[in-house]
């Protein structure tokens, strides 16, 4: 199997060397997996000229040529889907298994917007005058940037990138510090068949701030996106504002999963799985606050417990693995930290609440914590770890008003079978996307964004295609 790892700057289609470098670790092993390019604002500028050069060649592909040549990364995607997979269990220490679906999950938006690119249509519009016609037609923005997480190292990127080159604009990426070596990788991929050098540009680097300031103020970079907690949001968003570029943010989040006194227990346990314990509980849409109706809170907690004890936590090349070890020493002092307050605040711990050292350093055992209340930080702050912290309430409105009494907004989940609560419920719970008696809800078609501080536009669906696009007005006189 060929190796993917590459370790510099990519930009303008070339591996560009810099003598700085900084180290990626394997979370599980504590091992240095590589010695990464270290960018400066210099380099970032230069991958910004880059995709400013390559802009007019691209944009003038036809939809079809630009759909052709995405495909095309999509395959290569899925045909190096094994040595992605392993290299982004060494960088982000998520099992292998879980390291492959992310790795087709990732190209989904590739092939999705592949499509999309041939289905962008304008409009023509009523006669406004017996002289005039009037049409809208849709454009590329242009150069646009883009700043990713680590929890996904492949997923966050292309479905920035896809779109963005789908619609006939150049990027340039900065990846995550902790995990860049998957970035460089579908790089690669990309260079291999035949997109164009200048159009994606990757730029590593651990200084932050230098180079978030170059692709937020840039005056030719006009669309900036961005995944990332709030605060460093809100903060890009002050950034981007010197030169209007279109922004489209997806920030924290603070989901509440609310079980109903009419909801399957099983299927409620089933899918609270799912969406918490995928990636260790480090996604943003993942169930930070469990909300148990009363009446069914014993059978709820019993049912869960009993469940959560049967996962296997362990280094993501084992076999078997439900999930692997939290992303560094900071993640697992923060759970730490959420946990001893809850319980010193009053919080029961059922079962873990503990660092697996027999596993490693970074391995936190799956807990469950009840009597938690609204006003502990637990149920305040993302845990982003394997940490389930039940608070109950009595009746549909109360669990409403909790569920939505956060600045938050980006997904929420519950369970219920009484159709008629459905319909209530779905529409008062203030947030982006909601999971109903599931949880599992990202896929390529779906609408992927939040309301309220969890962000501004949506990712993936054909909302995500005119996110990067300009929507122009075409008046033509003389008919008269």
């Amino acid at each position: 199997m060929r190796s993917l790892t590459k370790t510099n700057a990519f930009i303008d289609g070339h591996w560009v060397p810099v003598e700085q470098r900084f180290a990626v670790t394997n979370p599980a092993t504590g091992e240095v997996v590589a010695e990464v390019a270290d960018a400066d604002a210099t380099l970032a500028e230069r991958a910004v000229e880059a995709a400013k050069n390559a802009l007019p060649g691209w944009r003038k592909k036809t939809p079809h040529e630009r759909a052709e040549l995405l495909r095309r990364w999509f395959n290569s995607m899925l045909s190096n889907k094994q040595a992605l997979a392993e290299l982004m269990c060494a960088e982000q220490g998520k099992p292998v298994a879980e390291a492959a679906a992310e790795i087709e999950y990732g190209a989904s938006f590739v092939e999705w917007f592949a499509a999309e690119a041939e289905r962008s249509y304008g409009d023509v519009l009523p006669l406004q005058s017996p002289d005039k016609r009037v049409w809208i037609t849709k454009q590329g923005v242009g150069v646009c940037a883009a700043i990713t997480p680590w929890n996904f190292p492949n997923a966050m990127i292309t479905r920035k990138v896809a779109p963005a080159l789908a619609a006939g604009c150049t990027m340039v990426v900065k990846p995550p510090q902790l995990t860049p070596l998957s970035a460089l990788a579908i790089a690669q991929l990309a260079s291999e068949v035949g997109i164009p050098d200048g159009v994606i540009n990757i730029v590593p680097s651990t200084d932050a701030k230098s180079i978030g300031g170059v692709l937020t103020e840039h005056p030719d970079v006009r669309k900036f996106s961005f995944t990332g907690s709030t605060a460093v949001g809100k903060k890009l968003m002050q950034q981007c504002a010197s030169t209007v570029k279109k922004v489209s943010f997806e920030l924290g989040g603070n989901a509440p999963f609310i079980v109903f006194d009419d909801a399957d227990i099983e299927l409620a346990v089933e899918q609270l799985l799912i969406c918490k314990f995928r990636n260790a509980g480090q996604t943003c849409i993942s169930a930070n606050r469990i909300l148990v109706q009363e009446k069914v809170l014993d059978k709820f907690v019993n049912t869960l417990k009993s469940e959560m004890e049967k996962l296997k936590v362990a280094p993501g090349t084992a076999d078997e693995v439900d999930y692997g070890p939290l992303i560094d020493q900071d993640a697992i002092d923060k759970v730490k930290r959420l946990v001893a307050d809850a319980r010193e605040q009053g919080a029961e711990c059922l079962t873990g609440g503990k660092v697996l050292d027999e596993v490693g350093e970074l391995f936190y055992a799956p807990t469950l914590l009840t009597g938690v209340t609204s006003t502990m930080d637990i149920a305040q702050e993302e845990i982003f770890g394997p940490v389930v912290a039940v608070q109950t309430f009595d009746t549909e409105e109360e669990g409403i008003r909790k569920a939505n009494a956060t600045p938050f907004g980006l997904a929420g989940y519950f369970c219920a079978e009484d159709y008629r609560r459905i319909e209530r419920v779905s529409s008062e719970l203030e947030c982006g996307m909601l999971g109903i008696n599931a949880g599992a809800i990202s896929h390529a078609y779906n609408a992927f964004g939040g309301v309220k501080e969890s962000g501004i536009g949506r990712e993936g669906s054909r909302y995500g295609l005119a996110e990067y696009q300009e929507t122009k007005t075409l008046t033509l006189g003389g008919f008269a």
